[in-house]
C-alpha cells in the first residue's frame, strides 16, 4: 500500500457511490473521512471494516476513516466530494454553510436537480455557500460496484477553475480509472439527470418485450431530447457525444446494474412506481428528477417526449403502454 501523502479528502454520503470512490481513492494512499448521516451505518462500518449495506466484501484500506460527525469529517479538509441524493443535497449544503472553511472546494458526484428551486445542483451550491468555493462536477459511465472492485473505468471531471481540476485528475487517475477534463458543468450535469430518465425510458420498453429494436430508438432519440435540452441552457453539443452523455447513457440503459433501468423494466411488467421503488430498495434518481426535467424543458421550450412520457406513467396518469404508444404515434417527421 502507499503511503498517505495527500490531504484528507472528505466524501459526504456513503452509499454505494460515494463507498466506491472511497475505496478508490484511499488505495491510493489517499486520506479519505467517509461521512454518513445514520450513525448505526457508520458504527458497523467502523466494527466491520467494510461497507455491508452496500458494497459488502470490499475491505477498507488503512487510510479509509468512516465518520458520523460532520465537523470531524471536515477538519483539515479543502476538498468535499458530495455524493449524497440530490433529494438531500439542499439539505447537506445548508448544514456545510457554517462550518467548511474558505479555502473549501467541491466536487457533485450527485445527479439531479434541487427539488425545491429546480435548479442545477452547482448553481444550488453557488447560491448556498458563494462563488468563492471552487466546484466540479465528477460524470460517466461508472457503475459502483465495478469501481469498487478495480475494474477499468473513464469517467468526465468538469470544472471552471483549471487548477482544482488538474488537482483532482492527480487525486483520482490511477492505471484503472483514467479521468478526463472537461469546463462544460452544465453539459455534464444534464447529461446525468437525463439518463437516468432514458435509462427508466429503456427499463420501461424491455419490460414490455418490445426489443432490442424500440431500445435503440429510445437510446437514440433520448441523446437527442438530452442535447437538445443542454444546449438551450449553455452546454457544449461535444459533452452529449461524450462519456458524460452518451457513455453514460448507453451504460445506464442496457446493463441491470442500473437502477433506474430496474425501476423501468418493473414498470413494464405491471408494477405500480410505489412497489417498482420498493423493489430496488436504493434511490432512483430518473423517478425523483423525471418531472423536475419536463419543467424545465417547458421553460426551456424544448420538446422532450420520451422524458415527457415517464413522468406522465410516474405521475399514474399514463400507464407504460399508453406512454409508448405516445411515442410510436408521434407524427412523422425529419430525424
Amino acid at each position: 500500500m502507499q503511503t498517505a501523502l495527500t490531504k484528507p479528502l472528505a466524501i459526504l454520503g456513503a452509499g454505494s457511490w460515494g463507498t466506491a470512490l472511497a475505496l478508490h481513492l484511499s488505495r491510493l494512499g489517499q486520506p479519505i473521512y467517509l461521512w454518513s448521516k445514520d450513525a448505526l451505518q457508520i458504527e458497523s462500518m467502523q466494527k466491520t471494516g467494510e461497507n455491508k449495506r452496500y458494497l459488502p466484501g470490499q475491505i477498507f484500506p488503512d487510510y479509509l476513516y468512516p465518520m458520523h460527525s460532520l465537523v470531524k469529517a471536515l477538519e483539515g479538509v479543502d476538498d468535499i466530494l458530495i455524493a449524497i441524493p440530490s433529494a438531500g443535497f439542499h439539505e447537506i449544503l445548508m448544514q456545510l454553510k457554517n462550518i467548511i472553511s474558505l479555502q473549501a472546494r467541491l466536487i457533485i458526484a450527485a445527479k439531479g436537480l434541487d427539488e425545491k428551486t429546480e435548479q442545477l445542483l452547482h448553481v444550488l451550491t453557488e447560491q448556498i455557500l458563494g462563488k468563492q468555493h471552487p466546484i466540479a462536477v465528477l460524470s460517466g459511465p461508472s457503475f459502483a460496484k465495478e469501481v469498487a472492485i478495480g475494474l477499468p473505468t473513464a469517467i468526465v471531471i468538469a470544472s471552471c477553475d483549471l487548477r482544482f481540476a488538474d488537482n483532482l485528475v492527480s487525486r483520482f487517475s490511477s492505471p484503472r480509472f483514467r479521468v478526463y477534463l472537461s469546463k462544460d458543468i452544465i453539459g455534464v450535469e444534464i447529461s446525468g439527470v437525463v439518463k437516468n430518465i432514458l435509462a427508466i425510458a429503456t427499463g420501461i420498453s424491455d419490460g414490455m418485450g418490445f426489443g432490442a429494436n424500440a431500445r435503440a430508438a429510445l437510446i437514440t432519440r433520448g441523446l437527442v431530447e438530452m442535447t437538445r435540452l443542454g444546449i438551450a441552457l449553455g452546454g457544449e453539443t461535444d459533452t452529449f457525444k461524450g462519456l458524460a452523455g452518451l457513455g453514460d447513457l448507453i451504460l445506464t440503459c442496457t446493463d441491470d446494474q442500473s437502477r433506474n433501468r430496474r425501476f423501468g423494466l418493473n414498470l413494464g411488467k405491471g408494477m405500480t412506481p410505489e412497489l417498482a421503488q420498493k423493489a430496488i430498495g436504493q434511490t432512483v434518481e430518473g423517478k425523483q428528477n423525471a418531472e423536475l426535467i419536463v419543467k424545465l424543458a417547458i421553460k426551456a421550450g424544448i420538446e422532450m417526449p420520451i422524458a415527457f412520457a415517464v413522468a406522465k406513467v410516474l405521475q399514474g396518469l399514463w400507464s407504460p403502454v399508453q406512454a409508448m404508444q405516445d411515442l410510436l404515434s408521434r407524427a412523422p417527421k425529419a430525424e
